[in-house]
């Protein structure tokens, strides 16, 4: 089915900040494709440069924090944020820069933890634990995949059982919403876990064969759902609208080099 916007009204505004990959197919240029797509109208920053293609990332430099803070503080004092996505953070001073600046804003925070890239081996350079301590009183929703899960929670995540353990525990710990993202789960469907005022709630989907190499379906599924929020929907049906369009992407991904398809 299309994605199209068909109100009348003003696009709402939505905030991303996040990383640059030249390749397109993630970060702030894959973030302003959904969130243009899916009716919002995207401002942003731009938190770390990097070196890739479609087949990795080899380098990545986090932006100057000072900056960054400058940013945010000149567009938030002036535009109306409905929603916030965050991605990857670039450093320790860029997280606490962007901290400061949500204090500007009431809009929903949704936080895609990027604490690695997929592809590649370029590991965050500060502490992730204190990273996260700056933006936790912001969140509203923090979607990990597994892999980050167990980072941020010190715990096995092997299943859903473990994946679902993992994410309350995340939940109390921040006081937000946690959407584990299940694709690289075992399991005939693709299940992600939505932790959302003590319940869990399984969003079932199609498992889509190779859709784990797909490069960028976490940057889509936060964006989506940060564009569904800005236009009023409530947080369990943002996150099951979200799926089923990242769904429909991987389904049909787009190819634009010699290495992983791509959402966007």
């Amino acid at each position: 089915m299309p994605y199209r916007h068909t109100g009348s009204t003003a696009r709402p505004d939505v905030l991303a900040c996040a990383g640059l990959d030249p390749s397109g197919g993630a970060g702030l240029i894959a973030d302003v494709r959904v969130l243009t797509e899916l009716g919002a109208r995207p401002v942003g920053v731009v938190t770390a440069l990097t070196i890739q293609n479609t087949t990795g990332v080899v380098e990545w430099h986090a932006s100057d924090p000072e900056v960054v803070s400058h940013q945010l503080a000149f567009l938030l004092t002036d535009v109306e944020v409905k929603a916030v996505k965050i991605g990857m953070v670039g450093s320790l001073a860029i997280a606490k820069a962007i901290a400061n600046a949500l204090h500007l804003t009431n809009a929903p925070v949704i936080w895609d933890p990027v604490a690695g890239p997929t592809l590649g081996n370029v590991a965050y350079h500060d502490s992730f634990d204190d990273a996260v301590a700056a933006l936790r009183p912001h969140l509203a929703l923090i979607t990990p995949n597994a892999r980050e899960l167990a980072l941020l929670t010190r715990m096995p995540v092997t299943d859903l059982a473990s994946a679902e353990a993992a994410g309350r525990v995340l939940a109390q710990k921040l006081d937000a919403a946690v959407l584990i993202k299940g694709g690289h789960l075992d399991g005939e469907e693709s299940i992600d876990v939505l932790i959302h005022n003590g319940a869990g709630e399984q969003l079932r989907g199609p498992r889509i064969a190779n859709g784990e190499h797909v490069h960028g379906t976490g940057c889509a599924l936060s964006s989506a759902i940060a564009a569904y929020l800005a236009a009023g929907k409530g947080l369990v049906e943002a996150c099951h609208e979200a799926k089923r369009y990242v769904a429909d992407r991987i389904a049909d991904p787009v190819r634009p080099g010699r290495g992983a398809p791509a959402v966007m």
